[in-house]
This record gives C-alpha cells, sequence and structure tokens, in this order.
C-alpha cells in the first residue's frame, strides 16, 4: 500500500482534532488528513473529546462549588 492509501493511525487523527480544538494545525496536516484520513474517524474522536471535555469543565465545577460551600 502507498502512503497516499493508508489510513490514519489512531495518534495522528487525536492530534489532528486535538490541534482542532485549539485551532491551529499546519498546512501539510491539514492536507495529509483531507487525503488520507476518513471522515468517520475525525466525527468520532471529535464527538468524544467533546464529551471527555464537558465532563472534566462540569467536574472541576462542581469541585469548586463544593469547596466554595465547605463541603
Amino acid at each position: 500500500m502507498t502512503e497516499q492509501e493508508q489510513k490514519l493511525p489512531f495518534h495522528q487523527v487525536l492530534a489532528s482534532v486535538l490541534a482542532s480544538f485549539i485551532g491551529v494545525q499546519k498546512n501539510a496536516t491539514r492536507e495529509r488528513d483531507f487525503s488520507r484520513g476518513r471522515p468517520r474517524d475525525f466525527i468520532l474522536v471529535g464527538i468524544l473529546m467533546t464529551v471527555i471535555f464537558v465532563l472534566a469543565v462540569w467536574g472541576v465545577v462542581k469541585l469548586v462549588m463544593g469547596l466554595a460551600a465547605g463541603h
């Protein structure tokens, strides 16, 4: 299989999604993602990372509110 035909490994999809969360990505990486990446992979990882982010924010807020209330 040539490099063009290989799908992206999970760590590269994850790195691209994380870079998109903060809005930075190299042009070469973006081109690689569009040529070798499957949209399904990016959508699933994006949804998973969004859920993790929301749960982390929720957890921090619960922790801070609990500390502020003295519990």
